[in-house]
């Protein structure tokens, strides 16, 4: 029973990894082509409404987007931490601990931080950029 429930855990743990990956990637190339096209429209607003307009649509879809993944992220976060200490209580009574350092869990949550960072930075960059050129 312990060896199903340990590929279980790590099978979770791949999935948590799939979804972050995908919606970092989803949130970064998402940005970049709202900031390419809200910077080659920007001119164009100036004298026409509409182009503003849209340009406003593409910043709330920036914004929704954004919010949700770091919603996602910060939620993956947790899941990952609580699965990882399951895995460590196991491995705790399976007397085998000392062959996993638990100072990785500290570097799991710098990461998501750091990941966090970038998808709300690269978001703040494709919203500003856009309206200074304009």
């Amino acid at each position: 029973m312990i060896e199903y429930v340990h590929k279980h855990i790590t099978s979770e743990l791949d999935q948590n990894t799939r979804t972050d990956t995908i919606f970092i990637l989803t949130s970064i190339v998402l940005n970049l082509i709202t900031l390419a096209v809200n910077s080659g429209i920007s001119k164009d607003s100036r004298t026409n409404s509409s182009t503003l307009i849209v340009m406003f649509v593409f910043v709330s879809l920036i914004i929704v987007v954004n919010v949700v993944i770091v919603i996602g992220l910060i939620k993956g976060k947790y899941t990952r931490a609580k699965l990882l200490k399951g895995l460590i209580e196991m491995y705790k009574d399976q007397h085998v601990d000392k062959y996993y350092d638990t100072s990785l869990l500290g570097n799991y949550d710098l990461r998501y931080n750091l990941f966090i960072l970038v998808v709300v930075f690269t978001g703040i960059i494709a919203t500003v950029v856009p309206f200074i050129l304009r």
